[in-house]
């Protein structure tokens, strides 16, 4: 399997991206976990959806967090879910964001979704939260 990313300095700029929302103990639990059979998939989503569309000028990442949230929410993709909700941490995306993104779920990709995504993003909050406290997990 080729090792090297096939755009260097997307890569690079991506690795960046992702550092800086999902934190670097994420991304470095990610690159120790990777192997040769998955390394592929994770050069593609570090240079395509951190080096590319996350590094986009235009919107923040605050934006990007909110718009990211709804969609995984809407797709029922539960462990990305509580990921990027971790990572409002880091984007600034508030609590109050995600309850508005949650609301146009449920209009828009019904009410099962949004009530899983409420739920996955108090468990994610509260483990935030007991963290922020000093009592851990």
């Amino acid at each position: 399997m080729n090792e090297i990313p096939a755009n260097p300095d997307r890569y690079r700029t991506g690795l960046a991206v992702r550092r800086s929302v999902l934190g670097d103990s994420h991304v470095d639990r990610a690159e120790t976990n990777t192997t040769e059979f998955d390394r592929p998939f994770q050069q593609l989503i570090t240079e395509a959806a951190w080096g590319t569309v996350w590094a986009r000028p235009g919107w923040s990442k605050r934006e990007r967090s909110i718009v990211t949230l709804a969609l995984l929410a809407a797709l029922g993709h539960d462990d990305e879910l509580a990921m990027h909700v971790r990572a409002t941490a880091n984007t600034g995306a508030s609590r109050d964001d995600l309850c508005e993104a949650f609301l146009h779920v449920a209009i828009y990709a019904g009410v099962p979704a949004a009530n899983r995504a409420f739920k996955i993003a108090k468990e994610a909050f509260a483990e935030m939260d007991r963290e922020a406290d000093g009592h851990g997990r």
